[in-house]
């Protein structure tokens, strides 16, 4: 009877995943928002299951709340900028440059930083960043110093922790390029920079914003590097895990987090006209 009907078999086959998708996935995110509308009792510490605008009141009237979203989207996009300057020149030379028999292990060799903890990776950083670090060692004969802990340091840790997801979609895109369009670029005169702006970008933009996607939207929402090396600086992550563990305020919590969940939305939504989540 399968055999018959394709579609009854290709349901069949989707339903766990799609069932885990809907319960763990959308269930979560659905959980979140009901609770943003509820509050809790100061005195008990109590969940009141109410509906309630005052959560989202409080972050729109706050000034700290408004200034911790605007930092955390200016990071999220700091960091985003930096992987993009990074990582296409590198994906460039991988895919384009380098001899074909090297390409697997610079892929590897990308990959390589993904196999070590982020743990591990935000406390080395967090050792090179310290006063008097490795950082600190080589910028003082320049009559520099190093960033220390803060913004900075978030930032630097971020883009570092993140380049490997901007230069993978950038290499699997730059290397679908024809090598035709490169040389017919080339015949028709145009120079190494007019062939990259006329030619390349516009072929790998795609590509690029597919890369944004995952360094955007993991710094928007991250809490651990700031800890490790943000200094007193605050993001949005921070916010909900204190709400969370420390002041026991899970529906104010939730409210926190439904800012980057929006911010996504859209960016996903602007990003789905340009074919982005076709590379992803």
């Amino acid at each position: 009877m399968l055999h018959r009907r394709p579609w009854l078999r290709l349901s069949l086959l989707l339903s766990a995943p799609l069932a885990w998708l809907v319960v763990a996935y959308l269930g979560a995110l659905a959980a979140i928002f009901v609770t943003a509308f509820w509050t809790t009792d100061t005195f008990t510490g109590e969940v009141v299951r109410r509906f309630t605008l005052a959560n989202f009141q409080a972050l729109r009237d706050e000034p700290v709340y408004r200034t911790i979203a605007l930092r955390s989207l200016g990071v999220a996009a700091a960091v985003t900028a930096i992987d993009m300057a990074i990582g296409l020149p590198m994906a460039l030379y991988m895919a384009k440059v380098a001899r074909p028999r090297h390409r697997p292990y610079l892929v590897i060799a990308i990959l390589a930083p993904l196999w070590a903890a982020y743990l591990v990776k935000a406390y080395a950083w967090r050792v090179m960043l310290a006063e008097g670090g490795l950082i600190d060692q080589t910028l003082r004969p320049f009559g520099l110093s190093g960033p220390g802990y803060g913004l900075t340091a978030t930032v630097i840790v971020l883009a570092y922790l993140w380049l490997p997801y901007m230069i993978l979609p950038l290499y699997t895109g730059l290397e679908r390029l024809p090598d035709s369009l490169l040389d017919a670029a080339g015949d028709l005169g145009a120079g190494p920079l007019r062939a990259f702006r006329s030619v390349v970008l516009p072929m790998v933009f795609p590509s690029l914003v597919a890369g944004s996607i995952f360094t955007f939207s993991l710094s928007l929402g991250d809490y651990i590097t700031v800890k490790i090396v943000g200094g007193r600086g605050q993001l949005l992550g921070n916010v909900v895990y204190d709400n969370v563990g420390a002041a026991n305020n899970l529906p104010f919590a939730a409210a926190v987090a439904t800012v980057p969940v929006v911010v996504m939305l859209g960016y996903l939504a602007a990003a789905r006209r340009t074919g982005a989540l076709r590379e992803l």
